[in-house]
């Protein structure tokens, strides 16, 4: 049987803005019903898909950019940028880096409350359930693997939803570089100012949006301005926070990625690496990292959904940790399952 490919050319309904979509249930810890529905088992999966990676990765850049491909919405899995507030610690997207892609779970918890794995797996199938209704793609991203975790642990998702799994990667070495860049930046854009805003001594860095990098690392010096220590001691203490906030982003990338390889071993999910190194080496150059972001990330990860989503004949790509799904695999396996010419598929990729 002769399978003709299908060119990306929907349409996608046009935002006025990205503000969060607000949830559909009322958020209350804990009391996730467990409960199965026995009609799933009769039924066509709906599809979602996973955009998963370390921290400053460029997750949420791939959800938007294929959520502009796709009539498809955004579901936050950033377990500090559920809670509303410190968008600049939590390095929550932007308006304009949204595109008009609506975006669920964000910023919609109280900052003093815990929001559990379970509160997450509540929430997250309302947002995806109302998304499947309204004949649009699920995109789930972020950071957060215990809540992708527990999401694909949960009964009643397996039962509903086939995942696809898209890991944006890249190379330690040029990812601790990157972060240590990303934090001097939000020094620049307000962070200290928008940390001291809801300092308060007695507070407890174990609970809710405090825990976020970027809060604990500043107590000292926020307690010494408070005292009025003098200059000399206050610059001291805010170039050694600043430093453990790139020291503990830089340990939590790296604990990340070693979840990723562990969750993809035991459960054998349907994964696909991309390697967006080559883009972040050439961040100094917008042109080239965006021609790289396209070549290497956002255009083939455009086929895989696209085949995922009207075919499914792209072959999945278990990755072990040195292998690299790369633009040209990608489009060599699009192509030949779609028995249409590289050319095509190629063109494809960059609409």
């Amino acid at each position: 049987m002769r399978i003709t490919y299908k060119p990306l050319t929907m349409k996608i309904t046009p935002m006025s803005s990205c503000k969060p979509v607000r949830p559909l249930v009322s958020f209350e810890p804990g009391g996730l019903h467990r409960g199965i529905n026995m009609e799933h088992f009769f039924r066509r999966k709906d599809k979602v898909v996973f955009v998963i990676g370390a921290t400053g990765t460029g997750k949420s850049r791939l959800a938007i950019d294929l959520a502009s491909r796709f009539p498809a919405e955004v579901v936050n899995s950033d377990k500090m940028q559920v809670y509303r507030g410190l968008e600049i610690a939590t390095n929550k997207v932007t308006e304009e880096e949204c595109r008009g892609i609506p975006h669920h779970l964000l910023g919609i918890v109280d900052p003093n409350s815990n929001f559990t794995s379970e509160d997450f797996c509540h929430q997250a199938s309302v947002a995806i359930d109302s998304i499947v209704r309204r004949d649009r793609l699920p995109i789930i991203a972020g950071g957060s693997n215990s809540f992708i975790y527990a999401l694909n642990d949960y009964a009643e998702f397996r039962m509903k939803y086939e995942p696809r799994f898209l890991w944006v990667d890249v190379s330690l070495e040029i990812l601790h570089s990157f972060v240590s860049e990303r934090v001097d930046k939000m020094v620049e854009a307000g962070l200290l100012d928008e940390v001291k805003r809801m300092f308060d001594p007695e507070a407890d860095y174990s609970v809710g949006i405090r825990r976020a990098i970027g809060v604990p690392e500043m107590d000292e010096f926020l307690r010494a301005e408070a005292m009025g220590a003098s200059e000399r001691t206050k610059a001291k203490l805010l170039r050694s926070a600043i430093a453990k906030i790139k020291e503990n982003t830089c340990l939590l990338a790296r604990r990340q990625l070693q979840k990723i390889h562990r969750l993809n071993s035991r459960w054998d999910w349907n994964m696909h690496r991309l390697d967006a190194s080559e883009a972040f080496l050439k961040r100094g150059n917008d042109r080239q990292a965006d021609e790289a972001w396209d070549n290497l990330v956002a255009g083939p990860a455009t086929m895989i959904v696209d085949s995922f989503l009207y075919n499914d004949g792209l072959a999945t790509i278990n990755v072990p940790s040195e292998t690299t799904t790369t633009t040209a695999t990608v489009l060599a396996a699009a192509a030949a399952s779609a028995q249409v010419p590289m050319a095509a598929a190629v063109a494809a990729a960059s609409r």
